[in-house]
């Protein structure tokens, strides 16, 4: 009996591959000059020097572009109908943002078919998926009645294993005047049609959307269905968000744009990810987070797009990664590594995120010869080549 397996390629002459992983190269981003790397199957087999590659059925000669494993976004809001340019277009002629716009977005998305949702998701997947992002998180919370949020997880469950339940992304405007019976709604009945079909749960933890008793309750409940936390923290203003989601074990605290002392202190001793998404800043002019107080103290810090039609509609992990290292404090190492291990970890994934033999075969290739580009040229498309899950694309 004779068995197949899937042919084996290898990417050659890449000259400085980004692995995240000190035993393989150079420094924390184990930095290889004119690496390659082997692919079979799904997965990485075999990562060193091109001098050193073994034999495989196919070769790709990298010819001197950078290569570093693909983009882990691990916030995203993906599952939307409607535009809100006229949002935008007001705030950027003065009006402050609030979470109220989100409003606008709930009932668009509550009108839209199913069909136009899925196309939704798959468009801004593959636009993504374009600029190196091979691992996507994507939340609900546009829809707020129990059918819809039941709806929208359904729907980012079929195409991505990262689902986040966020019916406590505002205080539904059916309930405007009970917001205790929508956190009731939000506990009860919505979780349970909601759980079988994510693997998070979130709340904006937030003036204008909920605070930190409504917010303990709601994630509380989450856990017990086995949901694991994440938090909208410290976005508009100080508050208990982080501190609520460390105590909690959350895989990750977001925005944390307004931070204390004792909220850096608590993200530092713990294992909670501190991620920054500097889309919303830039387009909400907002105060930047400023990254480097955390990443002194010793925080895991993650950088993510917020790609959403309301404060941060943006798919582009490497504008992020140029903003981290213009405006917050970042190195471009530092910032790649937010970019991609840092996401890893916010999504606790050990496959993604990192080159490394046994990981999942995603990698990209820039037309430059180092990662640092991303921030030196930015706005340029610099990704020329995606594998995904050991695909070319």
């Amino acid at each position: 009996m004779t068995t197949t397996s899937a042919p084996t390629t290898a990417i050659t002459h890449i000259a400085q591959l980004v692995t995240n992983d000190p035993s393989l190269g150079e420094g924390p981003l184990g930095l290889i000059q004119d690496a390659a790397v082997v692919i079979d199957g799904d997965r990485i087999a075999w990562v060193g020097p091109s001098s050193k590659a073994p034999a495989t059925d196919n070769a790709v000669n990298a010819v001197g572009r950078a290569g570093l494993p693909g983009f882990v976004d691990s916030h995203s809001h993906l599952v939307f109908a409607g535009d809100r340019t006229e949002e935008f277009n007001a705030r950027m002629s003065g009006r402050p943002y609030s979470a109220g716009g989100i409003r606008t977005t709930v009932a668009a998305t509550r009108a839209a078919a199913d069909d136009a949702l899925h196309a939704n998701v798959a468009r801004y997947l593959a636009e993504g998926l374009r600029q190196g992002t091979t691992t996507q998180e994507i939340k609900s919370g546009y829809g707020l009645t129990v059918e819809d949020e039941a709806r929208a997880v359904r729907i980012a469950a079929a195409h991505t294993d990262e689902v986040t339940f966020l019916g406590a992304h505002i205080v539904s405007p059916d309930y405007a005047d009970d917001p205790a019976g929508y956190v009731e709604l939000v506990t009860g009945p919505m979780l349970d049609a909601c759980a079988p079909h994510a693997r998070w749960v979130d709340v904006f933890c937030e003036r204008g959307a909920f605070d930190g008793d409504q917010a303990r309750a709601i994630l509380t409940a989450g856990q017990a269905k086995g949901l694991v936390p994440r938090v909208h923290a410290n976005q508009l203003g100080h508050g208990p968000g982080v501190q609520l989601a460390v105590e909690l074990g959350a895989a990750s605290a977001d925005h944390c744009t307004h931070l204390t002392y004792a909220d850096i202190d608590a993200l530092a001793q713990s294992d909670t990810v501190a991620t920054l998404l500097p889309g919303a800043e830039f387009s909400t002019r907002a105060k930047w987070p400023d990254a480097r107080p955390l990443l002194d103290a010793g925080a895991t810090v993650a950088l993510s797009t917020d790609c959403n039609p309301g404060s941060s509609f943006t798919s582009s992990m490497p504008f992020c990664i140029a903003l981290a290292v213009r405006d917050m404090g970042m190195t471009p190492d530092e910032a790649v590594w937010a970019a991609t291990a840092g996401g890893a970890r916010a999504l606790r994934r050990e496959d993604v995120g990192r080159i490394a033999p046994g990981a999942r075969a995603d990698l990209l290739l820039l037309d430059a010869p180092s990662h640092v580009h991303l921030a030196y040229r930015p706005g340029v498309p610099l990704v020329t080549d995606v594998w995904h899950k050991g695909v070319r694309l």
